[in-house]
């Protein structure tokens, strides 16, 4: 194999498999870029990402840039001198300058089956929606958002069962594979761009907190993609009095009633149309527990009603 000299740009957990296998195939990494360290925790302690702490672990320069638009980033960046540059959930976006520096180009491993869910949160859009399958994609990167030619994808399917963080998992070491692989290709001139259509593009808008809270009036389907969708993070969440609780997995269930309501034991929630069984759930600062244990330490009896 060739070894091309790369620079890393990444941050959350999702991205750190990608890193990994770039390390392992024996890629040069020259530096990595990730975001600024955020206040985490009850102490608010500035906590530097996954992509930062597995990167210091590899013994590579990490570079936290509050922005790459400035030209003394873009002038430092061009000093790299650069074969590629891999891009996994950076959070950034990348100025021309930076697409144009290394020699082959800027890749990105996006977590959907462009055109459709381009944008930050495509993953638990592809759940919520209802969508069939999903995947990653390696794409040459332009200026435009999640525009450019697509190199390699890897497919998987959705069930109803699926949640965001197995998704993620899944997806994230899947990728990091696509991604060693597609640059072998790349460098043996094997790979193949592919335009993106411009027919069934959509955005995948991040997360609000008022879209996570449960609306029970919805049918039971519909409520449940939206849970799944949102485990781990941000969470579904509903309101039983003053008591905010997090909702994590659920099924199907029998019977019917006043959307919102607790029908039958353990937990099985009537929605607008169809009712839910609770299966996992949270109270604010504990752990998630299963249905069955959360009800021994917290009652929540046929009658009870979730606004």
């Amino acid at each position: 194999m060739t070894r091309l000299r790369l620079a890393f740009l990444g941050t959350p957990q999702f991205a750190v498999p990608t890193l990994n296998a770039l390390v392992a195939v024996g890629h040069d990494i020259a530096a990595v870029y990730s975001q600024p360290p955020r206040p985490q925790g009850r102490g608010h302690k500035l906590q530097p990402s996954p992509v930062h702490l597995a990167a210091q672990g590899h013994g590579i320069a990490v570079h936290v840039p509050a922005s790459l638009k400035g030209a003394e980033e873009q002038a430092a960046f061009r000093a790299l001198k650069l074969d590629a540059a891999v891009v996994v959930a950076y959070g950034l976006i990348l100025p021309k300058a930076v697409l144009e520096a290394p020699r082959l180009g800027c890749f990105n491993l996006h977590a959907s089956l462009l055109p459709r869910w381009r944008g930050a949160a495509p993953i638990h859009r592809a759940i919520m929606a209802g969508d069939a399958e999903t995947g990653v994609m390696v794409m040459r990167m332009e200026e435009g958002l999640d525009t450019g030619p697509v190199l390699s994808t890897f497919r998987t399917a959705i069930d109803e069962a699926t949640t965001t963080g197995a998704l993620q998992d899944l997806l994230a070491h899947a990728g990091a594979r696509l991604m060693a692989e597609t640059l072998g290709k790349l460098v043996r001139g094997a790979v193949h761009e592919d335009a993106q259509s411009g027919e069934g593009v959509t955005y995948a808008r991040k997360i609000t907190v008022e879209e996570a809270r449960v609306d029970w009036s919805k049918p039971a389907p519909v409520v449940l993609r939206q849970i799944h969708g949102l485990n781990p993070a941000p969470g579904a969440w509903t309101m039983h009095g003053e008591q905010r609780l997090k909702i994590l997995r659920v099924t199907v269930a029998g019977g019917g009633g006043v959307a919102g309501t607790v029908v039958g034991a353990p937990l099985v929630v009537a929605c607008g149309d169809g009712a839910l069984r609770i299966e996992e759930l949270q109270r604010a600062g504990r752990g998630a527990q299963d249905a069955d244990e959360f009800v021994r330490g917290f009652a929540l009896p046929p009658g009870t009603r979730f606004a």
